[in-house]
């Protein structure tokens, strides 16, 4: 029943199959698409442009190195730790082409948390910018890592440009911490000792690993989800069919501010929009806003890929709303909840819908997106082709239509498993191929999901279930609150209540008493919270999302202490 009920949930010229097999790698997407757009515009950062025939050329440059200069072989696993800068897209293709399993990795990481990534994955080499060098001469010992390339931040740009940025950034900015590497190689050198040298191009099965990804591992050790070439290839092609009729192929310019090495904007940008020949505008800060709308102002950008936050920061940012948005076209959200009241602000700063989506690290990560041609703000849209959804209460009974309970998705891009970790992936995968996503959400009849919340964030008061992204929602709305979030905490009366966290916009006031009454004339009583706390920031992850988890941790730590 439930393959059936999709079919016919799909906008006029929407196909509800993609053929994941259209392809047999990566290598042959890539292949294709810089022959065609040779001479279209690839990547930009910092004012340099790479075609990509460019991208081509370099990364063969990088895989013939790979093979010729290193004793790395195919199905050896790469740590790539770089913000948005051109030389990640040419790494990480080249990479590929030499036949390895790319790991991303985080440049915010830890010394800890890079020598549990290296050892997890096993990882034989590592290409690292310098402004991180010094925790991998701290960590590598301690690994498998026996290949070490090291990039400065400019390397990629005309040469008197790169030595000036670089030698700002490292005396001026002094964000290059001292390192000894003597092992190591420079970015520049391993391309110019694979210049002119053959590479032989890797054949990989499409049901090999092609990237391991880790979650965030905000909810305990950090897994590595092993996502195949033919996930990835699928998740490009489902992406491309929901959007294709809005983009045109080598024309469209998509700016991408969320890092690279996050699944989100890695098959975004790095997959989906290689495959229709878009122009990449890498922004190396989004945090940086002057700098961010210095980049922007550059270009007639057609579409733009953010997150809620990220929308947030930039509607309130004076210099943004001066740009020039007669050309955006499309604004996907996902990441974490997008609130309706800032894709309110959104449309009326840049004119432009905010389309949301859904998915997760295990699924590649896109399984649900409102289509284009048909966005209704508060819901997560349809699964992609070839992906269904199904609803399951705890004992794992498929719900009916309008009922709410976690959100299951089955899909070719959905993940082969966790690296090294059967017991965790039969918890979240079963043998038909059904993925537990962790979401609380219902499927209207019309087929349109909607999210509740994550199943570990639900707040349980007085037997209720409270759900923080309603409350989010909510506040957000009160003027003047920049951010918001919502947690449970301990109550002896209520078992839990509700505590809101919330940051003000500059330059205005927001009291106790007005987020109170608001939250009281939009919501049931039980919903209401029985705390507020301003602060000047909330703890987010490096790609902006909110981290009620370690609010949590904050409020149990208090608890303990009295």
């Amino acid at each position: 029943m439930i393959e059936n009920f999709w079919k016919d949930k799909y906008p006029v010229g929407v196909a509800a199959e993609i053929n994941p097999d259209q392809y047999p790698n990566i290598q042959a997407v890539l292949q294709q698409s810089c022959q065609r757009f040779a001479d279209k515009p690839a990547f930009s950062n910092m004012g340099k442009t790479l075609t990509y025939g460019d991208i081509y050329k370099l990364s063969g440059d990088f895989a013939a190195y790979l093979q010729n200069h290193t004793d790395l072989q195919p199905g050896d696993r790469i740590a790539v730790q770089m913000p948005n800068i051109l030389q990640y897209p040419i790494v990480v293709f080249g990479a590929i082409r030499a036949g390895l399993v790319v790991v991303n990795t985080n440049p915010l990481y830890t010394a800890r948390e890079l020598e549990h990534q290296f050892n997890d994955s096993g990882a034989k080499a590592l290409v690292c910018l310098a402004n991180m060098a010094h925790l991998a001469e701290q960590v590598v010992p301690k690994t498998g890592v026996r290949s070490i390339i090291v990039t400065e931040v400019g390397d990629m740009l005309p040469m008197f440009k790169r030595l000036i940025v670089n030698a700002v950034v490292k005396h001026v900015k002094k964000m290059v911490p001292a390192y000894k590497l003597p092992q190591s190689t420079s970015f520049l050198g391993a391309l110019a000792k694979g210049r002119g040298q053959a590479v032989k191009e890797a054949s990989p099965a499409n049901g090999d690993v092609a990237v391991l990804q880790y979650t965030g591992g905000t909810t305990g050790v950090a897994k590595g989800a092993m996502l195949t070439h033919r996930n990835l290839v699928a998740n490009m092609l489902q992406v491309r069919e929901l959007m294709g009729a809005n983009l045109n192929e080598g024309c469209e310019v998509v700016v991408a501010p969320l890092p690279l090495y996050h699944i989100y904007a890695f098959t975004f940008h790095c997959m989906a929009m290689m495959l229709i020949g878009a122009h990449n505008i890498l922004i190396t800060n989004p945090r940086d806003l002057p700098a961010v709308v210095n980049d922007l102002s550059r270009y007639r950008f057609t579409g733009f890929v953010g997150l809620n936050t990220l929308f947030v920061a930039l509607s309130n940012f004076e210099g943004f709303r001066k740009l020039d948005f007669s050309s955006l076209k499309l604004t996907v959200s996902g990441g974490m909840a997008l609130q309706q009241a800032t894709a309110e602000r959104w449309k009326a700063v840049t004119g432009c819908a905010v389309c949301e989506g859904f998915g997760m690290t295990e699924t590649s990560p896109v399984a649900t997106v409102n289509p284009f041609s048909a966005i209704r703000l508060g819901t997560i849209g349809i699964p992609v082709p070839s992906t269904l959804c199904r609803i399951v209460d705890d004992e794992g009974k498929v719900l009916e239509l309008g009922e709410t309970g976690e959100i299951c998705v089955k899909g070719p891009q959905v993940m082969k498993g966790y690296w090294q970790r059967q017991e965790a992936t039969d918890e979240i995968l079963d043998a038909e191929g059904w993925l537990k996503t962790g979401d609380i959400g219902l499927i209207e009849p019309d087929g349109y999901l909607r999210i509740v919340d994550r199943k570990k964030d639900m707040i349980l008061v007085s037997g209720f279930n409270v759900y923080p992204n309603e409350l989010e929602d909510v506040l957000a709305t009160l003027p003047g609150v920049l951010q918001c979030a919502a947690i449970g905490v301990p109550d002896e009366k209520s078992g839990e209540a509700i505590k809101v966290f919330v940051v003000v916009k500059p330059g205005e006031s927001v009291t106790k008493e007005q987020v109170m009454a608001h939250m009281r004339a939009n919501l049931t009583g039980y919903k209401v919270p029985k705390c507020v706390e301003f602060r000047d920031v909330l703890p987010t992850t490096n790609v902006g999302k909110i981290l009620r988890r370690e609010l949590r941790d904050e409020e149990l730590k208090k608890a303990g202490a009295q």
